[in-house]
C-alpha cells in the first residue's frame, strides 16, 4: 500500500491564508499537490506496472469510470457494441458497478495507491505501463451508435506515437491567449509510444503540468500555459513533436450531460469539501434523467438489466480476449 502522506500547508500560499493541499488533489490527478505532499513517483511507477501485468491480454480497452451504476452499464454497452472492452474504474467513494455487461473487466486502480477518491485522469497518466493503446470518455458522456462506431474505427486505427484528444474552445474572450488553452479528455485514445513520450517530456494528462518531475521549463511553463487537465496533451503536440488526432468537442456536446452551459446547474460537495470532492453520482441523477438521455440519442433500449462480467484486482489472474 502506497504510503499516504498528511495534510500541510503550502509554502507558495502560506504568507496570504492557510491553505492546505489537499490529499485528495493527488487522486485527481494535480503535479503540483503530488509533489507537495511528497508522493513517491517511484511507488506510483511501480504500482501501475503492476496494473500491466494484471490486464495484460485485454482486447481494445475503453476506461469508463463508475460514478453512477446505470450511466456507467449505458456506456459499459455502447463500448461494447462497438467492439471494444469495457475496461471500468471506479471511484472509491463510489465502488465498482452493481451490474456489468458479459466480457467487461472491472479493475481496482485504487487497490494499492488507497486514496480517498481518484479520477480517471491518474490512471490515465500512466497509460504507457498497462496498455498498448487505451480509449476513454467523460462518466457523464453518451454517443450515438453511429458516432461511437466512428470513434472505435479511428481509435483501433491510431498508430503508435499519437493520441486522439478534443479541443475545447475556451471562448472568444481567451481564444488567443496560450494560458486559456487545453485538449481535452471529453473522449479519446491514447498509445502507449504516446503516453511514455508525454510522461517523459513532462506534459501529460495531469493538472499543473508545469510541476511535472520531467518538466524541463517549469517557470516558463507555469506562466504561460493553462492549469487544468490537457493542457499538457496540448504543449505535447504544439511544442513538443507530439502526435495528435485533435478531434472537435462540439461533435459530442450533444451526448455531454454536464453543468456546461447550465445556468441552473447546482453542484453537490461533501460536507467541508471544496470542488475537487464534488459528488458528481448525486449531481447526475438530479440534473438528468437517463431514461430520456438515452432516449434522446436513440438508445433507450438499453435501458434494461446487465450481466456479471469479470471482476478483477490486483494479484488476480490476468483476463484474455
Amino acid at each position: 500500500m502506497l504510503a499516504l502522506p498528511g495534510k500541510i500547508v503550502h509554502p507558495r500560499f502560506a504568507r496570504f491564508r492557510e491553505y492546505r493541499i489537499e490529499l485528495e488533489q493527488a487522486g485527481q490527478g494535480v503535479w503540483s499537490a503530488f509533489r507537495a505532499l511528497g508522493f513517491s513517483l517511484e511507488e506510483v511507477l511501480a504500482i501501475a506496472k503492476g496494473w500491466g501485468r494484471a490486464l495484460s491480454g485485454i482486447e481494445k480497452p475503453w476506461l469508463c469510470w463508475n460514478v453512477e451504476h446505470e450511466w456507467c452499464l449505458v456506456q459499459q454497452k455502447l463500448v461494447t457494441e462497438a467492439g471494444w472492452t469495457p475496461l471500468v474504474g471506479f471511484d472509491p467513494r463510489v465502488g465498482p458497478p452493481r451490474k456489468t455487461v458479459s466480457g467487461a473487466v472491472v479493475f481496482d486502480f485504487n487497490a494499492e495507491l488507497g486514496l480517498p477518491l481518484l479520477y480517471p485522469h491518474f490512471p490515465l497518466e500512466f497509460a504507457f505501463l498497462f496498455a498498448r493503446r487505451l480509449a476513454f470518455w467523460h462518466s457523464d458522456l453518451l454517443l450515438r451508435r453511429e458516432k461511437m462506431a466512428e470513434l472505435a474505427r479511428i481509435f483501433a486505427a491510431l498508430p503508435d506515437s499519437v493520441t486522439a484528444a478534443c479541443e475545447v474552445d475556451p471562448g472568444f474572450r481567451y481564444r488567443y491567449l496560450p494560458w486559456r488553452q487545453r485538449y481535452w479528455e471529453l473522449v479519446g485514445c491514447t498509445t502507449a509510444s504516446a503516453s511514455r513520450d508525454q510522461f517523459e517530456k513532462g506534459c501529460g494528462w495531469w493538472m499543473a503540468f508545469w510541476a511535472h518531475p520531467h518538466q524541463s521549463h517549469p517557470k516558463t511553463i507555469r506562466r504561460w500555459r493553462y492549469w487544468d487537465h490537457g493542457a499538457g496533451i496540448r504543449h505535447w503536440h504544439r511544442h513538443e513533436g507530439g502526435h495528435c488526432m485533435v478531434l472537435d468537442g462540439r461533435d459530442y456536446e450533444e451526448g455531454h450531460f454536464s453543468k456546461i452551459g447550465r445556468l441552473d446547474y447546482q453542484g453537490v460537495k461533501e460536507p467541508n469539501g471544496s470542488d475537487v470532492r464534488r459528488n458528481m453520482s448525486e449531481e447526475l441523477v438530479r440534473h438528468y434523467d437517463l431514461r430520456t438521455a438515452c432516449g434522446k440519442l436513440g438508445l433507450a433500449d438499453l435501458l434494461d438489466h446487465g450481466d456479471q462480467g469479470r471482476i478483477f484486482h490486483l494479484g488476480s489472474t490476468p483476463p484474455r480476449g
